[in-house]
């Protein structure tokens, strides 16, 4: 491990961006200018090897497949729990050859815990990206581009599955795999889906603030982003693409990573 717990970050120079897509999901729309100030995200999810300190040094429980998530219905409990397996940690220790993986298995509440220790142990506010951050940052200042290197999926260039037969052969990838985008930042889009600090509202779009848009004040949803290993349909990778998920919800397929601003 190394001695400082704190991520590498890159820094998100402030300024206009054009956020959502009018031609995709409804609840995508309008797409619409918005502005944010500087801020510092990371450079890739966190790792097993990054939150396998947070669990050692606060006895915080670690990923495991516990309480299905209420997304998962009855039919497909014995295949969440085979997907899920190879990602389970033994005695607080992160599953063999995946230390540098994304960490999954991780519920909003785990990823929130997280962030707070690192402020506790840093000198930076470390928190969950906003919705406008994250999507900010994924664009990698390409305006009205599908993916966070343009409009042409391809795989060599994120890690998502290309063949849905080969579901239980395919996995997480070690993180800064794959090309950085023009802000130097890495996965976003695949390996794993990330959450985001934003309740969750279909309409947001329609009534945010331009200045900093900080989500809704409340929802019975939060939002994930970026797509994942598992996702074979490639409009899920998409920069403006949103995934609203019930709040208990916890995944082999979905991490986080961390933001803040001074």
């Amino acid at each position: 491990m190394i001695d400082d717990p704190a991520p590498q970050v890159a820094r998100i120079p402030p300024g206009e961006f054009i956020m959502g897509a009018d031609e995709h999901d409804e609840h995508e729309r309008p797409s619409h200018r918005v502005y944010l100030d500087e801020f510092h995200i990371g450079v890739h999810p966190v790792t097993n090897e990054q939150y396998a300190r947070f669990v050692q040094e606060t006895g915080h429980p670690s990923p495991a497949i516990r309480d299905l998530p209420i997304v998962v219905p009855s039919d497909q409990t014995v295949a969440f729990r085979e997907l899920a397996a190879p990602f389970v940690w033994s005695n607080g220790v992160p599953p063999s050859g995946r230390a540098r993986h994304p960490v999954t298995l991780v519920t909003f509440e785990d990823a929130r815990m997280y962030c707070a220790w690192l402020r506790s142990c840093t000198d930076k506010p470390f928190r969950l990206p906003t919705e406008a951050e994250w999507e900010k940052a994924a664009r990698g200042g390409l305006e009205r581009r599908r993916f966070p290197w343009g409009d042409e999926i391809d795989p060599s260039l994120a890690n998502y599955l290309t063949d849905s037969d080969l579901k239980l052969r395919h996995s997480t990838k070690e993180v800064a795999g794959y090309p950085a985008n023009g802000y130097q930042v890495h996965e976003m889009a695949g390996n794993v889906w990330q959450w985001v600090s934003d309740w969750y509202a279909p309409d947001y779009y329609a009534h945010g603030q331009y200045l900093n848009p900080p989500g809704p004040e409340t929802g019975q949803f939060r939002v994930v982003r970026g797509g994942s290993w598992v996702n074979d349909d490639t409009g899920f990778l998409r920069c403006a693409y949103r995934h609203p998920v019930p709040v208990d919800s916890y995944s082999y397929s979905i991490g986080f990573r961390v933001a803040y601003s001074e």
